[in-house]
């Protein structure tokens, strides 16, 4: 067994229970075109909205809000949230990470939301993890007031990491399995994109070769293809064409239809949907070369430069700005030796 298999096969128990990732904070320059790109044109719900921020969520979505929006001076990542099991996980989540000599602080004033967990996770990335929001109607059959995609709920995110490797690890300490991953081929292997989950789906978390800690995306699922190209088209005729960034297309790890989107601020969106189940305890995690034209287009269309080298920064507990450092690894430069 190789380097780079016995990390993917690596299983981890850990005391506490994360079920999934749930929503994203953005910090955004202009409140009302970021309303009106999620709400207006992707047709996201807008469950409340405040002087300073505003809080959305899929159709199908109970919990009060999957992606806030808070107006400041730099477009940025303030945090990634995951839901525990019960709020007792907190408390264990807090041990673990103050053993890792990590940043904690404990948030009791999110709207909407029971106390959290905030943490500057050994990669830089600012993580929340909570157990309890406010309940709000779910519209899953109200198809009569359905708008955009549908946006349907909140399914992942992807991290730009400059340190892939341990990345994985340390995801994979918190319970994470893997699904799929693409490494370099021969004897000194890399892994340059992977795929973890904790939901019975492809992924909760993905991390992507490149300068970290940044933000490189977060996905929202949708019901079925067509959907993907509605909104592609619903964007064209709004005069917002310069959105679409990458696709339509399917992607070879997942198997999922997508579009790649940016936002008015150049946050990057993922429309995503027809993905498979991942929930067997011994599901295999499947390894794609680098050099293999289908891994991130199973159609063997080429991600455009910007996929790889743009994407958010990332904030610090205190609100500031987290250096980067480039990556270790180069997807690119491997598909083109």
């Amino acid at each position: 067994m190789t380097r780079v298999e016995s990390l993917i096969s690596a299983v981890h128990k850990p005391e506490f229970d994360i079920l999934r990732v749930a929503h994203v904070e953005l910090v955004v320059t202009d409140l009302d075109a970021s309303v009106a790109f999620y709400g207006d044109l992707l047709g996201m719900i807008v469950t409340e909205r405040t002087a300073d921020a505003a809080y959305l969520r899929g159709w199908e979505e109970y919990l009060h809000h999957s992606l806030t929006l808070r107006e400041g001076p730099v477009a940025a990542l303030d945090h990634a949230a995951f839901r525990v099991y019960e709020d007792a996980d907190l408390d264990r989540l807090e041990a673990d990470f103050r053993a890792r000599g990590c940043t904690t602080r404990w948030v009791t004033d999110e709207l909407a939301q029971g106390r959290g967990l905030r943490v500057q996770d050994p990669l830089g990335f600012p993580l929340e993890f909570f157990h309890a929001m406010d309940e709000v109607e779910r519209h899953t059959q109200a198809f009569h007031l359905q708008r955009g995609a549908p946006v349907l709920r909140f399914d992942h995110v992807n991290f730009h990491v400059s340190q892939p490797e341990r990345a994985f690890a340390f995801w994979q300490e918190l319970g994470f399995r893997a699904t799929e991953y693409i490494s370099t081929d021969g004897a000194d292997e890399r892994i340059t994109g992977a795929w973890l989950r904790r939901k019975p789906t492809v992924h909760d978390v993905a991390l992507t070769a490149g300068t970290g800690p940044r933000l490189h995306h977060f996905a929202m699922w949708l019901a079925e293809p067509s959907s993907v190209l509605r909104v592609c088209d619903q964007l064209a005729a709004a005069g917002h064409v310069h959105a679409i960034e990458r696709g339509p297309g399917r992607h070879g790890v997942s198997n999922a239809f997508f579009v790649y989107l940016r936002d008015p601020d150049g946050h990057r969106i993922e429309l995503y949907t027809c993905d498979y189940y991942t929930g067997d305890p011994d599901h295999p995690p499947l390894r794609w070369s680098v050099t293999d034209p289908r891994c991130r287009s199973f159609w063997g269309t080429r991600a455009p430069d910007s996929w790889y080298d743009e994407s958010s920064l990332v904030l610090d507990l205190d609100g500031k700005p987290l250096e980067t450092e480039p990556a270790t690894v180069d997807e690119r430069t491997e598909v083109m030796a």
